[in-house]
């Protein structure tokens, strides 16, 4: 059985920076694309940012453009999320997911998950 487990979280400073990892046990991120997501206390879930392998597009919701970065490593199986310049409205627990589709040309908001599965996700806390 193929997963996605989160890692990298922790403790930051306002200002800091975090580089979380999504790593795939099997082939998931080679045919779909992944979205980052993340849950504040008392919040739903919002979408974050989405790589796709298909076609190279990724996307991020507006309050975190310029500061955050999704990429893949394709040796390593592996989807990160850079995450610089973080404020505490960036805290919250952050998932990774399989997404339908091919491309994240749709944005962050169309993004769909390819089953209702989440993983333990990574917590990260913004604080000084």
């Amino acid at each position: 059985q193929s997963q996605l487990v989160e890692s990298g979280g922790g403790l930051v400073q306002p200002g800091g920076s975090l580089r979380l990892s999504c790593a795939d046990s099997g082939f998931t991120s080679d045919y779909y694309p992944i979205g980052w997501f993340r849950q504040a206390p008392g919040k739903e879930r919002e979408g974050v940012s989405c790589f796709s392998p298909g076609d190279g597009s990724t996307a991020y919701i507006d309050s975190v453009k310029g500061r955050f970065t999704t990429s893949r490593d394709n040796a390593k199986n592996t989807v990160y999320l850079q995450m610089n310049s973080l404020n505490p409205g960036d805290a919250g627990v952050y998932y990774c997911a399989a997404l339908r589709g091919r491309s994240c040309r749709g944005g962050v908001k169309s993004m769909k998950k390819v089953n209702d599965y989440w993983g333990q996700g990574t917590q990260v806390t913004v604080s000084s």
